[in-house]
């Protein structure tokens, strides 16, 4: 299945792929795809207050970008984790240093994926949280409810790179992944500070 694909899917049939088992789409696939939700959120809170918010239109390209790239990771998250996932299978038998070797590139590979998507949804949450503060109030609470689902991505994302990096806890990703969602949760509470 290809990024594109993904894309073509129907909502219905992207839910029963995550929920069929096997590993693969999984919680990165998923938590790219909710950054997708979020960034598309964004797009839609800006375009909605053009009139009100003269900055409406750059940050709808932005969070445009965002969302493109998000899904575009959705797929890349489920084709790395499916190699993870048969380097694992393969390393059960243990022993062999070319075998551990392998599986710890899939390992470090899969880390890269939720890596970006963490960074991605720290950048989303960040416009959501200026959305919040400057569209017209009507869709004030789509801006948060974007911040809320970015935070959240992240969140997962930055699990997910944890797990993968577990060999190697001292990899500078880790803490990059982390400090991403940390400051997506920031701009999530300044989001709803600004509903308040």
């Amino acid at each position: 299945m290809t990024a594109e694909r993904y894309l073509e899917l129907q909502l219905d049939d992207v839910l029963r792929d995550l929920a069929a088992g096997g590993g693969a789409p999984g919680g990165g696939s998923a938590a790219a795809l909710t950054l997708a939700f979020a960034a598309s959120l964004v797009v839609m809170v800006a375009r909605s207050s053009e009139s009100a918010w003269p900055e409406a239109p750059g940050v709808a390209a932005q969070a445009l970008a965002l969302r493109d790239r998000a899904a575009v990771l959705a797929e890349a998250d489920a084709e790395a984790w499916g190699d993870a996932l048969i380097a694992l299978a393969g390393a059960e038998s243990g022993g062999d240093p070319r075998r551990d070797f392998a599986l710890e590139q899939h390992l470090s590979r899969a880390a890269e994926v939720p890596l970006e998507i963490a960074a991605l949804a720290a950048d989303t949450a960040a416009l959501a949280a200026v959305a919040a503060d400057r569209c017209d109030g009507a869709y004030r609470a789509d801006a948060v409810a974007g911040a809320a689902l970015a935070a959240g991505a992240a969140s997962a994302s930055a699990h997910l790179v944890q797990v993968n990096l577990a060999v190697r806890r001292d990899d500078p990703r880790l803490a990059r992944a982390q400090a991403a969602a940390r400051a997506a949760w920031e701009d999530a509470q300044r989001a709803l500070d600004t509903a308040r």
